[in-house]
């Protein structure tokens, strides 16, 4: 036992104490009179301090030990009380004492009665908390991965709504078709039908033929057709294409749903007078720049260059202010940046519009730019490519143009069927120069798109040297 600090009594009763780290006996000195506790025991009479100290001590009952001694620690009296800090004035038994007492109070010494644990069960009791932090950190981290994967596939989700293609489920595009009551035209390996989606909006849906109704030598090219479709325009936007809507791929069925355009396609206009369809020189103009600016688009803009491969008056189309667009991307080819050329297995594109290379099953960026100056033509001079109802020597249009440029008569092939051409004559006939440059045999004298554009827009000047060997 050890004291920790000695302090007198104050007259009412109250004691400071002030406790040392290490302590097993707080030690009180007081002088009094009149003041004792109750329910000592006076058993412990005419020892020493120090044996009253260890009396408590070894006495697990013992809170505190107090001793009285007249002049030497050596000779006293001890007494135990039963209840520590109990004190009253006991009218009943008052002793007077003119002497000196010590009160040993037993404290708890946390510090020393703490056991220190070993390194080894230090390490061991931590590792559980380890294990427990390290799966939650784990834990955290597949919720905040989880997280991302959701957020993406939301953003992905809206992206889809503004203007990526939509997958269609068969069933859904009977409905929107009506059974596919309303056909707006029909080709080799597809029909086309009117539709409107939920929300009002007009389509036009694109069914290709149904994988078991095509013959087995023309699969290949049918879902070939498709997937170049979906793969090339599906990511586009310009105005001057055909924007996709959505597609269906579901077991034989494929279709491609694609805006609707209220004018239809080109070619109607121009050729097909009986109906009462007619363009003017301004209209007819703007149709030519609005077809080379989609071109240049996919030519020059996009981050792959693409082909088309089937440009003609078939596959444009035009919205309800005669805004043309380059539609039916399923000949369309994808070369990259730093390549000018491919090299196919098959010849494909539709004859008339093809460029004498492509006979070659050789690609360059510049057969676009061929097909376009046949176009050309066809709108200025109001007649098909090919027109086996003339007089053989004026059934091929490039061949006409030819002779009568060598004749400088270019002027008797404007079209005849409005008067607004004839008034525009030299303008027509300037124009046409613009589609020999993009129909030069040899490709590398043909024009970018680019170049075309700034000579429809009277910037750029069209070559004078000229070959009118279109087929070379």
């Amino acid at each position: 036992m050890a004291s920790v600090s000695e302090t007198n009594w104050t007259t009412d009763g109250m004691i400071t104490l002030s406790l040392n780290s290490i302590s097993l006996i707080a030690q009180v000195e007081t002088n009094s009179s009149s003041d004792l506790f109750q329910g000592l025991t006076e058993d412990l009479m005419n020892i020493s301090a120090s044996s009253c100290k260890e009396a408590c001590a070894k006495n697990c009952s013992c809170k505190a030990a107090i001793f009285w001694y007249e002049s030497e620690r050596t000779s006293g009296n001890c007494y135990l009380p039963i209840q520590v800090f109990s004190l009253i004035n006991i009218a009943q038994k008052r002793f007077s004492y003119n002497s000196t007492s010590i009160a040993y109070l037993k404290v708890q010494n946390v510090a020393n009665d703490a056991p220190i644990p070993p390194v080894g069960n230090h390490t061991s009791n931590r590792l559980p908390i380890i294990l427990r932090s390290s799966l939650g950190a784990l834990f955290a981290m597949m919720i905040l991965i989880v997280a991302i994967v959701l957020f993406v596939q939301k953003r992905e989700e809206a992206y889809l709504v503004l203007g990526m293609p939509t997958r269609f489920a068969y069933d859904e595009l009977k409905t929107i078709t009506k059974e596919f009551s309303e056909k707006l035209g029909e080709g080799g390996f597809a029909s086309v039908f009117k539709g409107t989606l939920g929300d009002g909006t007009e389509v036009a849906v694109k069914r290709l033929k149904s994988l078991d109704q095509v013959e087995e030598s023309f699969l290949a090219e049918v879902q070939k057709s498709f997937q170049a479709e979906v793969k090339t325009i599906g990511g586009l936007h310009h105005v001057n294409l055909v924007r996709l809507v959505g597609f269906c791929n579901e077991k034989s069925h494929m279709l491609l749903i694609y805006e609707y355009m209220p004018k239809g396609s080109l070619d109607k206009w121009i050729f097909h007078r009986s109906n009462g369809c007619a363009l003017d020189w301004q209209q007819k103009k703007k149709i030519i720049l609005d077809i080379a600016k989609g071109l240049n688009y996919l030519h020059e803009d996009c981050r792959q260059k693409i082909l088309h491969s089937d440009i003609k008056s078939q596959n444009i189309l035009l919205d309800g202010n005669f805004n043309a667009k380059i539609a039916d991307f399923g000949l369309s080819k994808l070369i990259d940046k730093d390549q000018s050329r491919i090299v196919t297995i098959t010849v494909r594109g539709t004859l008339g519009y093809m460029a004498p290379e492509q006979h070659n099953a050789v690609i360059y960026v510049k057969v676009d730019v061929y097909s376009f100056g046949v176009v050309i033509l066809e709108i200025l001079c109001g007649r098909k490519n090919l027109d086996r109802s003339l007089d053989e020597e004026d059934m091929h249009l490039l061949s006409l143009f030819k002779r009568k440029a060598e004749e400088e008569r270019l002027l008797d092939i404007v079209d005849k069927s409005i008067d607004d051409m004839q008034l525009n004559g030299p303008n027509a006939v300037n124009m046409m120069r613009i589609a020999a440059w993009c129909l030069q045999g040899d490709y590398l004298r043909r024009p970018f798109m680019s170049v075309v554009i700034k000579a429809l827009e009277g910037i750029e000047e069209v070559p004078e040297d000229l070959d009118y060997d279109f087929f070379a």
